[in-house]
């Protein structure tokens, strides 16, 4: 990069470091440190979590993804805007745990089934959520050594380091950075000032893209050229689409159902200054995202039409070139193997492929598979040189976005592009670190003691396990190494807490129905499978498979997967690889819940001799002491439309035109136009593919350019009224020994009494 790209990088990304460390002068107690004081406004809070939420790794994963598949499963998403909708609106299992009166995930544990269970379901969660977030920083890591050039191994006061390394500890240490001197203020702050440096940038790539990428004359044309069934655009012909398909929509739906609770208890849920401000973050969390989501999608397109169209030919070959010899460097350790594997690939010709006189291009036969090929040819088919080839494929695949910017982008844009990848990083990296860490304190340790920490303790220890926490997440993305699409290892990590924590949650909340052998057994079977798939997965290659080989055992085997996968084909096949498990993530993902909600239901129901006590949970009828349980709410057609949308008494009249527009995007656009009247005029009428081109354009760009255009407006102005007040607010804050002992978790019914007396009730202000 050059000087000007450098000065554009440092200069916003230490004003953010400074916010991080001057925040640390409004920290007066514990409440601080983790909820931020719940001072914080729905544009500080929204705009903070924008950046949490999109990170280096989502981008690279989406591209990943997108680059093998398209974007016409995207029409097909629609259908769970409704689901999503409903579940927000009616507070599923959200206002239920509230009515728990729980100050964390484990203490509801605790409560429904028993405290053994508490301890051990944090445990599975917390390695779940920090093994998942531990790829993170490598992502992030390896896209800037490909996208800056840098060498893999430096010299650092004359020791020779993996590069790899040295970057993974650098943005650790910017993460601690920003959290250790304020905690959840600190976050909330840095992480509100890079959403809204964010969203210019979002604007200015997004209108690179546009007018150096035209959609008519260069993605249009690359997205319609794919053979039939495997279509990028067309969302009537994509039965062919292996791993991101149909069947994977419908388990990520799914999964999002039944696991909707079982995250509760992270991120910035209880930093708002009102209950009613915290929802209505939730709220404008449709428009926040908007720019980012279009800029997202535009990098992803020009990806594909610059990989594969002809008038970019010389400079994709270039780009290939370069990649595959830096991954080559990476993924194969023989030096021999390593050099034979580099000549091969410096042999392969330019090719230039035709639209509309060349066969459309395929998931085994397009551009890439010269490539891909001469790896597997080189690479022989050993144990050792399958798992070479897995890991050459896999950065093969990651690595094309960063060294393809590389390649196309002028001065300034590198360090804008680099100045977002870095602001995402550390705004991303932090809150995973914090939030684990936090769970760890509240639910890991606090139940071992008999006395509570003091104030000045209890921040120490959350300090110290976030610096715990980052050397977790240092030592798994050295020695952990991720073989397969980032979204599939994300599931199938994920779902080591998930598979089985999904009828633990909905049972509890809502069923007298259930116990803690039911509970045990969900997470045994559920997250086991996930467990068994996942090192089935990592040891393919290498081990299993070779093992198989030797015993005789692949062809009976691959006859009996073949045989078992064949009702559901073509959407889930299983077949015998020796480079990869033939099941892949979601397909375990989705064995692992169902076999869950099966040994919840056995276990509980071999075991229970009574039904639970829901009331005494929720509070209700004899337990209702504090007379606070409202009866459920009388759905008619008077009051349906106020319901759906969410609108109380608290709602001013801008609320209630954000409530409004996000329920008129979202079911009557989004829902009942851009899917619901496409999908009647196509089963009547089914659209030509040139149809399908156009409707892309104008729905996911110009629609979303323009409606982002005026979000992002909306939430820069809001955004610095609401940070100035957030400043104001937290300036004004009183010194209250109250808020040192509203700490999750810890709270004893003594206290929660005392509480009670003066007025305060910490069940609603939590």
């Amino acid at each position: 990069m050059s000087l000007i790209d450098w000065m554009i990088v440092i200069v916003p990304v230490s004003v953010v470091l400074f916010m991080a460390v001057y925040s640390r002068k409004y920290v007066r107690g514990v409440v601080d440190f983790l909820a931020a004081g719940r001072v914080a406004g729905r544009y500080v809070i929204s705009a903070g979590d924008l950046t949490a939420g999109l990170s280096v790794i989502t981008l690279v994963a989406l591209v990943e993804s997108k680059y093998q598949v398209g974007y016409a499963l995207t029409f097909w998403e629609y259908l769970t805007i409704p689901v999503v909708i409903i579940m927000g609106l009616t507070g599923f299992c959200i206002y239920r745990f509230r009515e728990t009166r729980s100050l964390s995930l484990g203490q509801f544990l605790e409560m429904r089934y028993c405290r053994s269970f508490r301890i051990v379901a944090a445990t599975i969660r917390t390695l779940s959520e920090i093994m998942t977030n531990a790829i993170g920083p490598a992502v992030a890591a390896n896209f800037f050594i490909y996208f800056l050039g840098l060498p893999h191994r430096v010299e650092i006061l004359g020791i020779n380091l993996p590069t790899f390394g040295v970057v993974v500890a650098l943005s650790l240490c910017l993460c601690i950075l920003v959290i250790w001197p304020g905690g959840r203020i600190s976050l909330l702050i840095s992480d509100a000032f890079q959403g809204l440096m964010s969203y210019p940038i979002f604007v200015i790539i997004a209108g690179y893209v546009f007018l150096h990428f035209g959609w008519s004359d260069t993605i249009g044309p690359v997205m319609m050229d794919r053979v039939s069934g495997e279509s990028f655009i067309n969302p009537f012909d994509i039965e062919k689409l292996r791993d991101f398909n149909i069947f994977a929509l419908l388990v990520t739906t799914m999964g999002n159902v039944l696991n909707y609770g079982s995250w509760i208890g992270n991120d910035t849920n209880g930093s708002g200054r009102t209950p009613h401000e915290q929802k209505m973050a939730g709220v404008l969390a449709k428009w926040r995202s908007l720019y980012a989501s279009l800029m997202m999608i535009l990098v992803a397109v020009m990806i594909i039409a610059l990989m594969a169209h002809q008038k970019f030919s010389e400079q994709s070959h270039s780009i290939r070139q370069d990649l595959s010899e830096k991954v080559a460097q990476e993924a194969v350790v023989d030096p021999w193997m390593r050099e034979q594997l580099t000549t091969s690939l410096a042999d392969i010709p330019m090719q230039t492929h035709v639209i509309g006189v060349d066969e459309p291009l395929s998931r085994d036969n397009n551009i890439d598979t010269a490539y891909l090929q001469t790896a597997r040819d080189t690479l022989d088919n050993t144990p050792e040189g399958n798992l070479a080839f897995q890991k050459f494929r896999t950065l093969y695949h990651q690595m094309m976005l960063p060294v393809a910017l590389k390649n196309i982008l002028p001065v300034g844009m590198m360090g804008l592009f680099c100045l977002l990848m870095i602001m995402l990083l550390i705004s991303t990296d932090d809150s995973r670190v914090f939030n684990s860490a936090v769970t760890i304190v509240q639910d890991m340790i606090l139940p071992f003691r008999k006395t509570p920490f003091s104030p000045r303790q209890h921040l120490w220890v959350v300090r110290l396990v976030s610096l715990g926490v980052s050397l977790i997440f240092f030592t798994i993305s050295i020695f952990f190494v991720q073989l397969d699409y980032i979204m599939m290892f994300t599931v199938i990590m994920t779902g080591l807490w998930m598979g089985g924590a999904g009828p633990v949650m909905i049972f509890g909340l809502y069923s007298r129905f259930g116990n803690s052998v039911g509970a045990y057994g969900s997470i045994i079977f559920g997250s086991g499978l996930s467990l068994a798939g996942l090192i089935l997965q990592r040891n393919w290659a290498e081990t299993v498979y070779p093992w198989l080989d030797a015993h005789g055992w692949v062809v009976p085997i691959g006859h009996f997967l073949e045989k078992v996968s064949h009702p559901l084909n073509p959407y889930i096949v299983w077949q015998m690889n020796p480079v990869k498990f033939p099941i892949n993530s979601y397909e375990l993902y989705f064995m692992a819940m169902v076999s869950g909600i099966a040994a919840y239901v056995i276990g509980s129901a071999l075991t229970q001799r009574k039904p639970f006590n829901l009331d005494r949970l929720l509070h209700r009828g004899v337990y209702d002491v504090a007379g606070e349980y409202k009866a459920p709410f009388k759905w008619s057609l008077r009051s349906a439309f106020q319901k759906i949308i969410g609108i109380t008494p608290e709602y001013t009249l801008g609320d209630k035109i954000i409530a409004w527009s996000v329920f008129s995007y979202a079911i009557i656009y989004k829902f009942g136009l851009c899917f619901c009247a496409v999908l009647i005029w196509n089963l009547i009428s089914p659209w030509p593919l040139q149809w399908w081109s156009t409707y892309f354009f104008i729905t996911s760009l110009w629609v979303t350019a323009i409606l982002g255009v005026i979000s992002t407006v909306w939430f820069l102005i809001g955004g610095v009224v609401d940070i100035r007040r957030l400043f104001r607010d937290l300036a004004a804050r009183v010194d209250d020994p109250l808020d040192n002992g509203m700490v999750e978790g810890h709270v004893s019914l003594a206290d929660k009494a005392a509480f009670k007396g003066r007025g305060v009730d910490i069940e609603d202000d939590d």
